[in-house]
């Protein structure tokens, strides 16, 4: 069991500990270039290879992406609950409660944890989870939401082309699916990669408040994707992603968007740093509980 679950988590944690010791040496890492290739490039190929060259029906997608939706709502209930009662404000911590970190660490663990399978399953959540925070999580920081953000989305078309295919049974021509699986294969470990330099740069501003938000997130984000999955009676490998993409740490994102728009960016640099540790050291009990 213990060589099981290294072998999952073995990977994620040595791939972002280069990036965090590159980030610590102070070495050369343009993180606004490789932010752009991932959400611009790497994530819409990663998406429509894994996708597309698994047999996943439109009922198994719609299905996952439903469960996702509802784990959403959950998490803004629970985080919108949270706050009102610490007397904090939503607009500089809800998107940091609502959006976990589904790509950087969410899709290697579920790719690791339930193979190829399951990190088609998992980029359904991820497609939900970057679909809402770039909507919804940015209107709640900005203090006003705009659908057409949707449209300059490259990951939206990635996903329309990806269902045309798997509605249709369209055969992907081989130059395209060989580029697809080359190009959306660099995203993983780039993502791993920026994690680990974000948290050799990032600082805590509150200890006990970072501490508290965190368990929240990883805490309240576990059981909400566990009892929806158990609730929706999804497969195991289903449930399992759903559980695992919900109790991720909280999302590199949330800190570009709170500097972006000024709403407590030290803050929510704390919650990132600290979520994520206590996620490294969670992984295998999460593990446990969902295999």
């Amino acid at each position: 069991m213990f060589a099981a679950l290294a072998a999952i988590v073995a990977p994620i944690f040595v791939c972002a500990a280069i990036g965090f010791a590159w980030g610590r040496l102070r070495r050369p890492f343009d993180a606004e270039f490789v932010t752009a290739v991932v959400t611009g490039v790497g994530s819409p190929f990663l998406v429509f290879s894994s996708l597309t060259k698994l047999p996943l029906d439109l009922l198994t997608v719609a299905e996952m992406a439903g469960a996702a939706a509802l784990a959403f709502l959950g998490f803004a209930l629970l985080g919108i609950a949270v706050l009102k009662a610490a007397g904090l404000p939503l607009r500089s911590y809800l998107p940091a409660l609502m959006f976990p970190n589904a790509g950087n660490m969410g899709l290697p663990l579920c790719l690791f944890a339930f193979g190829e399978r399951g990190l088609a399953l998992a980029i359904v959540f991820f497609t939900v989870g970057s679909t809402l925070q770039f909507t919804v999580g940015v209107g709640i920081a900005a203090g006003s939401a705009d659908p057409r953000r949707l449209l300059r989305l490259p990951l939206i078309y990635a996903v329309i082309a990806a269902l045309i295919v798997v509605a249709t049974g369209l055969p992907v021509p081989g130059w395209l699916a060989n580029s697809a699986d080359l190009i959306g294969g660099l995203t993983i470990p780039l993502m791993l990669l920026a994690l680990g330099v974000s948290l050799a740069r990032l600082r805590i501003a509150s200890l006990k408040r970072s501490l508290a938000l965190s368990l929240v997130r990883l805490l309240g984000g576990f059981a909400l994707g566990y009892l929806i999955g158990s609730a929706l009676g999804l497969s195991d490998a289903a449930r399992g992603v759903l559980a695992i993409q919900s109790a991720m740490p909280v999302a590199v994102f949330n800190y570009l968007f709170a500097q972006l728009y000024r709403r407590e960016p030290a803050e929510v640099a704390g919650m990132i740093v600290i979520s994520t540790v206590l996620s490294f050291a969670t992984l295998p009990a999460l593990l446990l509980l969902v295999l």
